[in-house]
């Protein structure tokens, strides 16, 4: 039965949920032994090898912090590992882009009217691509780069323009934001799992075997872990775009998410230098604002398509299987009548300047591409329209059921 769209949508809301989750388990271990580094105080009295130490309070509870820089004398009886926050971000991020934008493909995935392909081929370069960022950033990381870390730096940000520019010229701004924040993350986590995880346990093995560590594997994991803090919150940031068609659907989206990563640095280097001199430097939040200003500047240039060229564009096979159905006459009046005032081009209802995440309800293309989302917001429940706005009839609902259980039934 076509109610399995239900369940469906269920797993993709609990992945999301996961994945909200175990983001938050590593942003928060991040952010929180970033901050400790930093903070932590040098002292006569501490065991050799030991580089600084921090008291803490929480919770009712004292905690004292003592940081080895290489490795204490001896191997810990118990040491907790930090690495599966991040793989269980990463591979639950990796399975909602699947169900989303795979399997949604269609909808979610593809503009016809920037780039024709076919969905296996966007599919190939929705998954190809996040390796690219991976394999030449830490190419750039291993050779004589690593001794100019700024200048890294801003080549890793070109490269992320460039995948900004070129995921926009393919995919739908949706999709273009959201690939850009997974193409980051796949940096991070390959970070931890091809990086910081393997040089640790080489200095856990010279431990149990009584070796002396080599300094160099900790300051290696420590240069890629302070890597990731930075680039965290721009793919927040984009991982929440989606909501946000002032980020997503306008003409210099790419640029938007491009800036972000700037606010990014800033926002972080003001957290980070305050932990490690109790004063953070106040001209980072000037310089946020104003890159916030040109953000929202650029958000007000329009993006997509006009009504007239929607109307006059081919439908795609996907499209005309569900506009040359039965009942999608009647739907499509349905829809029209009672959601186009706000999802459209230009919306109508008074103080609205945007289609609600960029769902656009004007033409029969339009409706038929949405049909899926349509049925769940409009058909099998009273999600849309909002009640405030509008009372939509029951039979407008029912012919909306029966014009997509229609066409899945064939």
């Amino acid at each position: 039965m076509y109610d399995l769209a239900i369940l469906w949508d269920w797993i993709a809301f609990s992945v999301r949920w996961l994945h909200v989750v175990t983001a938050m388990a590593w942003i928060g271990a991040s952010f929180y032994f970033i901050a400790l580094d930093l903070m932590l105080k040098p002292n006569a009295a501490l065991p050799d090898g030991a580089s600084g130490e921090e008291w803490e309070v929480h919770g009712g509870g004292f905690y004292h912090t003592v940081k080895y820089m290489v490795a204490p004398a001896r191997t810990p009886e118990h040491l907790t590992w930090h690495k599966w926050q991040s793989y269980s971000t990463w591979l639950s991020g990796a399975a909602l882009m699947m169900i989303i934008y795979w399997v949604g493909g269609e909808l979610f995935l593809l503009d016809p009217t920037k780039a024709d392909l076919s969905l296996w081929q966007g599919i190939l370069i929705s998954g190809g691509s996040l390796t690219i960022g991976w394999l030449a950033y830490d190419a750039m990381c291993k050779s004589k780069l690593s001794e100019h870390p700024t200048l890294l730096m801003l080549l890793l940000f070109v490269i992320l323009v460039v995948m900004s520019w070129g995921y926009n010229q393919i995919f739908t701004g949706r999709a273009a934001l959201l690939h850009l924040g997974a193409f980051t993350a796949t940096i991070m986590t390959a970070n931890v799992f091809f990086q910081i995880m393997p040089n640790q346990r080489i200095v856990v093995a010279d431990l149990k075997a009584g070796r002396t560590p080599d300094a160099k594997y900790g300051k290696i994991a420590k240069v890629r872990s302070t890597h990731n803090n930075y680039l965290t919150l721009p793919v927040v940031f984009l991982m929440l775009s989606t909501h946000y068609p002032l980020a997503f659907a306008t003409a210099y989206a790419w640029i938007i998410a491009s800036l972000v990563f700037l606010t990014g640095v800033t926002i972080r280097h003001y957290f980070n230098t305050m932990h490690k001199t109790g004063k953070g430097p106040h001209w980072t939040w000037i310089v946020t604002v104003l890159l916030m200003v040109v953000i929202a500047w650029l958000s007000t240039v329009p993006g997509g398509d006009t009504y007239e060229e929607a109307e006059a564009r081919a439908l795609t096979p996907y499209e005309a299987k569900f506009a040359e159905a039965e009942g999608f006459e009647d739907a499509y009046f349905a829809v029209v009548g009672n959601c186009s005032m706000c999802h459209a081009r230009e919306p109508s209802w008074d103080g609205m300047y945007w289609a609600p995440k960029n769902i656009i309800l004007e033409t029969e293309s339009d409706v038929a591409r949405h049909a899926d989302q349509i049925y769940l917001q409009a058909g099998l429940s009273h999600a849309m329209p909002p009640p405030n706005a509008i009372q939509m009839e029951e039979a407008d609902r029912r012919s909306i059921v029966a014009w997509v259980r229609e066409v899945r039934a064939q």
